[in-house]
């Protein structure tokens, strides 16, 4: 038994319940609509963090909540769960299954516990401070990559990146091994699981990146910052993920060399 288990078994139950909503609208014609940072949204994402936080509202109402789609609430409390209920909105519209639900807990700030749930896949990552990351139950662990000449570089997409981090994201694809795009939260799971390297991207939120440290580092990785800080639920969203900890400065010493 550990401190977060029944945290864990909670988010095992958001998870559980946002499944056969994503399933329900997969690959159907869902409408969409733009929210004001010009991104998509559908049904299915509104629905999904409901039930969600219908669960959290009622076993554990003095906790926080971040959520993409329905906001903050109490986020001043020790505990408080970070959702997306689909990271990969454009994905999930085209049919394509490499988007996630992404479900986090952050104590004082800090990831203690991640999930990156993909219900088309039947794939469920579980990440949770001090533990082993598992893929559907069983431990998985990164792979070695001393060197980013050596690396499977992904990134959702080049347009992430703005002004001067166009030029970290312009090294990093010349410098590394094989370039990869598009496939959001995925990427972090497949770091994890051993199949990529490195995944560096830009200007995200905390509901998209809280769920992916506990698995990354889980799984025998590191997450920062691109100043090589670590991430919480109050950093600035240029996130760094590596396989190979032995690979992490190689990385951050591009990644800084464009701040201000």
């Amino acid at each position: 038994m550990t401190q977060y288990d029944a945290f864990l078994e909670i988010a095992h139950r958001l998870a559980d319940a946002a499944r056969p909503v994503v399933r329900r609208y997969y690959r159907t014609a869902v409408a969409v609509d733009v929210k004001a940072d010009a991104s998509p949204v559908t049904i299915a994402d509104r629905e999904v963090e409901t039930v969600m936080r219908a669960i959290l509202a009622e076993e554990y109402p003095d906790h926080g909540i971040l959520g993409e789609e329905h906001g903050k609430e109490n986020i001043d409390a020790d505990y408080v769960w970070v959702l997306d209920p689909i990271d990969g909105t454009k994905s999930f519209i085209v049919g394509k299954p490499s988007f996630a639900t992404l479900i986090a807990l952050c104590h004082k700030g800090k990831p203690v516990l991640g999930i990156i749930d993909q219900a088309i896949t039947d794939e469920r990552w579980v990440g949770v401070a001090g533990e082993k990351t598992t893929l559907n139950g069983k431990p998985i662990t990164t792979r070695p990559c001393p060197a980013l000449n050596q690396a499977i570089f992904f990134t959702t997409a080049p347009e992430l990146f703005r002004g001067p981090q166009i030029a970290a994201y312009d090294a990093l694809r010349n410098q590394c091994r094989q370039p990869m795009y598009g496939v959001d939260a995925y990427a972090y799971g497949l770091t994890a699981l051993g199949l990529a390297d490195v995944v560096v991207e830009a200007n995200m939120q905390a509901y998209d990146f809280c769920a992916l440290v506990p698995v990354v580092e889980g799984a025998g990785g590191a997450m920062c910052d691109w100043r090589g800080n670590a991430l919480t639920i109050e950093s600035d969203g240029c996130v760094i993920a590596v396989g190979d900890r032995t690979c992490r400065e190689e990385v951050v010493a591009i990644t800084r060399s464009t701040l201000p």
